[in-house]
């Protein structure tokens, strides 16, 4: 039996990486049967055949995981949104943010196609990003056609698993391709009709950029609250976890209590209007969601 980490997943079969080997390797059946499906990021127990055929007999506990992208055991999420062409969307940002912070992985924020704007677009742009850094989010602004901000990525992703997400057309391989053009990634226009990019990325595979492991992820344009309930939403804005603690009454929701200090904190402007909006639709979204009920 021998240890290694998926560094991919296509048509069935999983890439084990041992060391500085690839064993390519099926999934036994039991996985199957208990509806557990091995994902890229996992560390595995496998069993080779050959030098390079093997099967996976286990999977080690997760330290995390995300659906969309299916990927495990994540250091930390490059954020990779747009300035323009798609449009800068403070709402899918602050969902993406929100679903991270609920796994437990560290965000960054990376802003790509800064060469795109015009002077006053970029001081809308700029606005929002001393919002975020107000806050505390790692922010990186880039253009991969003039190189502007490329080499502050390597130290963000050195001795670290990250994953690169975002919605589709936004230059993440792209970006890919400036950090290692090596890669020669594919990549597309974005579609003037419908606004966003096509999709180019088919499976989620990590890669070897700098000293640190990095996955390139299908495009996506919305992702899905993990099983938490809506109470719980707070947590995931660390702007509210900071005022929240000056809330009159514990278990404060921010939405309709009396003496709620995040609220005030809205109203008086150290908590970004939007930001808020925000909250309230995603809590409205959980509130209203149907039970899940486990088997």
């Amino acid at each position: 039996m021998s240890k290694g980490k998926i560094i991919k997943a296509l048509s069935g079969f999983y890439y084990v990486l041992d060391g500085e080997e690839v064993i390519q390797c099926r999934g036994r059946g039991v996985f199957r049967k208990k509806n557990v499906t091995p994902l890229v990021g996992d560390y595995v127990v496998y069993q080779a055949e050959n030098e390079t055929e093997g099967y996976i007999m286990e999977i080690k506990p997760r330290r995390n995981e995300l659906v969309r992208p299916p990927i495990a055991n994540i250091d930390q999420a490059i954020l990779v949104f747009s300035a323009a062409r798609p449009d800068f969307s403070t709402a899918l940002l602050d969902r993406f943010l929100s679903v991270i912070e609920a796994n437990e992985i560290k965000p960054v924020i990376c802003v790509t196609k800064i060469d795109l704007l015009s002077e006053e677009e970029k001081k809308k742009i700029d606005w929002y990003i001393e919002g975020y850094q107000s806050i505390g989010y790692d922010i990186i602004q880039l253009s991969s056609l003039t190189g502007d901000g490329i080499k502050q990525i390597f130290p963000v992703i050195k001795d670290q698993i990250s994953v690169l997400a975002g919605q589709s057309g936004v230059g993440k391989s792209t970006l890919l391709n400036s950090l290692h053009p090596d890669l020669d990634i594919k990549t597309a226009d974005i579609s003037d009709h419908l606004g966003r990019g096509k999709h180019t990325t088919r499976h989620v595979e990590l890669l070897r950029i700098g000293e640190g492991l990095v996955a390139d992820t299908p495009g996506f344009s919305s992702l899905e609250f993990p099983d938490m309930e809506a109470e719980e939403l707070s947590s995931t804005f660390p702007e509210m976890v900071k005022f929240g603690e000056s809330c009159k009454f514990r278990g404060c929701v921010h939405i309709n209590e009396p003496g709620c200090a995040v609220k005030q904190a809205v109203k008086s402007g150290e908590i970004q209007n939007y930001r808020y909006e925000h909250y309230q639709d995603f809590y409205q979204e959980l509130k209203s969601r149907k039970p899940r009920y486990s088997k």
